[in-house]
């Protein structure tokens, strides 16, 4: 008798080993996912709420089982709300992992360096599984920089993200500037930082752009930027032909040809290379700059030198039939 009851008792502790390796096997192994899915586990959802949406995305074949496994392997750790993205055969262990780790799949709207705030309002009305509407932001008012979010996220907070991170680096920026400097407020800055990012798309001449202008306000010189005279017309977006007479003597507050000093606001959303650059501008005299045919400008200091630069850029046009 005692002989029976001991092969029983093997028998049920091989049982039980035997569970438990198929157990560990079933949490730990491929999972029955055939391809990469998404799952959005919504605010406040249950462990059970969660794996009814892990089932009908064919991630695990019985939530019940899973919400039990969950309980013996995962610890007490919540699950966080949020759109999953989930690779094929991905184990019930790992999907357990990424929810108690909150590791949401992450979408980005990308705001380039010069982008004007209409072109961001349309940036971010066009971004995927965003809700809400924005209105169109203060120009020179967002950093430009990738900006990550989750499904469900608003656009105004999206955008209150971009608005927060201008002032944050104009703020630091500032207090690293350089002494007699040509502006004198942060504002004043950001308007000049956003002339020197429209006119050109070089990091290296950038601070030789700010260091013209530079000279220029402190003189009394007027600007005398392209840029600032299509913005008016356009709000920033590029122009599609040759500024006309009737802009260039415009008296719009923006029309730095009509006008001394910087114009009434900002006319892009400046990047951090451009804000850095006129907060410490190149050491130079010029005042002059035109383009030099290669995507790039050629400087001088007096108006002689830079007719001359005029004259040679005049000829690279007329050879590719420009003029």
């Amino acid at each position: 008798m005692m002989r029976k009851l001991g092969c029983f008792g093997f028998l049920i502790a091989l049982a039980l080993i035997a569970g438990a390796f198929w157990a560990v096997h079933l949490w730990g192994g491929a999972g029955p996912l055939q391809r990469n899915a998404s799952v959005v586990v919504p605010e406040g959802a249950t462990m059970t709420a969660a794996s009814n949406q892990l089932a009908k995305a064919g991630a695990i074949r019985s939530p019940r089982l899973f919400v039990w496994l969950a309980r013996i392997f995962g610890g007490d750790t919540p699950i966080q709300a949020g759109e999953y993205r989930l690779p094929a055969h991905i184990s019930q262990a790992d999907i357990l992992k990424m929810m108690q780790g909150g590791k949401t799949l992450q979408r980005f709207v990308m705001i380039p360096e010069g982008m004007p705030s209409i072109m961001v309002h349309e940036r971010l009305m066009a971004a995927p599984q965003l809700d809400g509407k924005v209105a169109v932001p203060v120009e020179g008012t967002v950093l430009p920089d990738s900006y990550a979010y989750n499904r469900g996220d608003t656009r105004q907070a999206v955008l209150d993200r971009m608005q927060a991170a201008m002032v944050k680096y104009l703020a630091a920026a500032w207090t690293k500037r350089k002494p007699n400097i040509a502006v004198s407020t942060p504002r004043e800055a950001l308007i000049l930082a956003s002339i020197v990012e429209k006119e050109t798309g070089k990091p290296e001449e950038r601070r030789m752009v700010a260091a013209v202008y530079s000279n220029r306000l402190k003189r009394g010189m007027p600007l005398q930027a392209d840029p600032t005279v299509i913005y008016p017309v356009t709000k920033g977006k590029p122009l599609g032909r040759r500024i006309l007479r009737s802009e260039l003597q415009a008296d719009n507050g923006y029309n730095t040809y009509a006008m001394t000093g910087l114009p009434l606001g900002p006319i892009a959303n400046p990047g951090r290379a451009s804000i850095d650059a006129v907060l410490d501008p190149a050491e130079s005299q010029a005042l002059y700059f035109v383009a030099d045919g290669t995507g790039g400008h050629v400087f001088a200091d007096t108006l002689e030198q830079h007719n001359a630069n005029v004259q040679k850029w005049y000829a690279i046009r007329r050879s590719r039939g420009e003029m």
